[in-house]
């Protein structure tokens, strides 16, 4: 019996709750995957697993191996791709969620660069913002904003948005300008914004000076995808903020207009998240790094800009 190989197949057992979903995540037979955990406990003497007919359960003894499995499987690997990383190109599939407009305006535009020089990685990619079972799902990493508040997963800052408040010409024809932030909350409507993990419309924060304002939206429509959140802004049902970049082709079609100009919009944070359990690649890494100067190139460039551009015409 290889150990290792035992390990892992029992590693993966334990996260996915039964053998039928890990024979499956791993492309092997169930039988095998059967016959590999019987295997080790024969090996160790003891009953790592309790099976059931739905599910199967961790004993004690096995839920001490499966945590120093996870150290010594996450040591190998490290060990693996420390030799490999200047001798081999990283190569596999690679599973990223992210939201669509990330994925049309930041991660896309750029893939051509990326296939040029890490030829052997192929990319899957799930477009929106919702939870995301890693595990179940063998999803490596996912591009997300805003601080991740689940502290099952690993985090890592990957750069920032610039946001600005916008709304249509429409909607300013109907309801005026806001003039404070706290508008947005009594006279004025928002596009909400639904938090995936909580379901909760996400709240505006914005600065001028010394002064904060928190603003928890009122909203006609809320939704949980950033392109629609942008659609439902160009159709005039509410303000938004989005970063200048985002929204650039609607400003310059008309479609939307820079407002509270005034303030500043927090700013959105970006990071790459993974879950404890899944040990980072060579090809989640290298991907890390290139999304990294993919964001440096966008904030380098000039967006506000046009919010100036857009004030001077305006006046």
């Amino acid at each position: 019996m290889d150990q290792l190989s035992a390990m892992r197949v029992f590693v993966r057992v334990v996260e996915m709750g039964n053998f039928t979903r890990a024979a499956a995540s791993l492309n092997m037979p169930k039988t095998t995957v059967t016959n590999l955990v019987q295997s080790l406990e024969a090996r160790l003497s003891t009953k790592l697993l309790n099976r059931t007919t739905r599910r199967v359960m961790v004993t004690t003894d096995g839920a001490l191996y499966y945590e120093r499995a996870l150290q010594i499987i996450g040591d190998v690997d490290e060990l693996d791709n420390s030799l490999s990383t200047s001798q081999a190109q990283p190569s596999g599939r690679l599973r990223i969620e992210m939201a669509g407009i990330f994925a049309d305006l930041i991660v896309l535009p750029g893939m051509c660069d990326f296939h040029s020089q890490f030829p052997q990685i192929q990319l899957d990619i799930g477009v929106g913002d919702r939870l995301v079972d890693y595990i179940a799902e063998n999803v490596d990493c996912a591009l997300r904003g805003g601080t991740p508040a689940d502290q099952s997963l690993i985090a890592r800052k990957v750069g920032e948005l610039r946001l600005h408040c916008y709304a249509a010409p429409r909607y300013l024809e109907r309801f005026g300008h806001p003039q404070h932030p706290e508008d947005l909350a009594t006279s004025h409507y928002c596009v909400g914004y639904l938090h995936a993990s909580s379901g909760r419309v996400w709240t505006m924060d914005f600065t001028r000076g010394e002064e904060f304002c928190q603003v928890d939206p009122r909203y006609i429509i809320s939704v949980n995808d950033s392109r629609t959140y942008l659609n439902a802004a160009v159709s005039g049902l509410g303000v938004v903020q989005s970063a200048p970049f985002f929204v650039k082709d609607a400003l310059a079609k008309g479609e939307l207009v820079p407002i509270l100009t005034d303030w500043q919009c927090e700013r959105l944070p970006l990071y790459i998240v993974y879950p404890r359990t899944r040990h980072l690649s060579n090809k989640v890494r290298v991907f890390i790094d290139w999304l990294v100067r993919q964001l440096q190139v966008i904030d380098r460039i000039p967006f506000d800009l046009d919010v100036t551009d857009f004030q001077r015409k305006a006046s």
